[in-house]
């Protein structure tokens, strides 16, 4: 087993299985030093041809409940946003498969986090979602890899409604691979972790290749980038809401 632990993430490795951890209990909020780590992480992880699946799992109540609101301000969100969609993108085009394990709830960011594994396995309590709306704000990795996945119907849904899903409910949809009692959330990893690990890791990667070759969304992940830091940003809303969840109380939406 090797491993290198850090003050938000953890990375270890056992026997062609890598463990990415996010370490921020018990909510495992993702900052922009979270989102460092993870970067630097999956770069050094994607050296390793010898991985045959990369899992990322977390610590804590939840799996994740997204990204921090302090780093959506106007003198961090530029920095922010790209670095999180950099962070997306690594996971999404990893060289080797890619695994979500959610023990918890998944939403805002830490459900994009998931949208980009290839694979996802989830507590039957866990709920997944986007809230992003009720802050007048978007999720642009949802916004790209959530029709493909779903279809546009339920993926509109999600995105306007900014309700959450069941674990259950978004396995029976194609969200997710499976929903699972809590109490057998283990096993049913480790049955997947094992069917993998048998396999070789060089054609697991092509495999990953194989299937990635029809994922369009990242050519459009620039102008929806754009959108979100352009646009967004200079609205009244999105600063209504962000003070309003800041200082718990209902916006005052001004509709522009």
């Amino acid at each position: 087993m090797t491993g290198n632990n850090h003050s938000l993430t953890s990375w270890q490795v056992e026997d062609g299985i890598g463990f990415l951890s996010l370490n921020r209990p018990p909510l495992n909020i993702l900052n922009i030093p979270m989102l460092v780590e993870l970067e630097a992480a999956l770069q050094a992880a994607a050296m390793d041809h010898t991985l045959r699946l990369l899992a990322i799992r977390a610590t804590g109540k939840l799996f994740s409940a997204g990204v921090d609101i302090g780093d959506h301000t106007a003198e961090r969100v530029g920095d922010m946003i790209p670095l999180f969609h950099r962070v997306c993108h690594a996971l999404a085009t990893f060289p080797a498969p890619t695994l979500a394990v959610l023990h918890g709830h998944a939403l805002g960011g830490g459900c994009e986090i998931a949208l980009c594994c290839d694979l996802v396995i989830a507590a039957e309590n866990a709920k997944i979602g986007q809230p992003e709306i009720k802050l007048a704000t978007f999720a642009p990795i949802a916004a790209l890899r959530l029709p493909a996945l779903v279809g546009r119907p339920l993926a509109a849904e999600l995105l306007f409604t900014g309700e959450a899903l069941s674990a259950t409910v978004a396995a029976q949809n194609g969200l997710i691979n499976r929903a699972v009692p809590a109490g057998q959330l283990d096993t049913a990893v480790t049955t997947l972790i094992n069917a993998l690990r048998s396999h070789s890791a060089a054609a697991l990667r092509l495999c990953k290749q194989a299937l990635n070759q029809r994922s369009h969304e990242w050519e459009h992940l620039q102008s929806v980038e754009t959108l979100y830091l352009q646009e967004l940003m200079a609205t009244a809303d999105v600063h209504e809401g962000l003070a309003a969840y800041q200082e718990k109380r209902n916006p005052n939406w001004q509709h522009r």
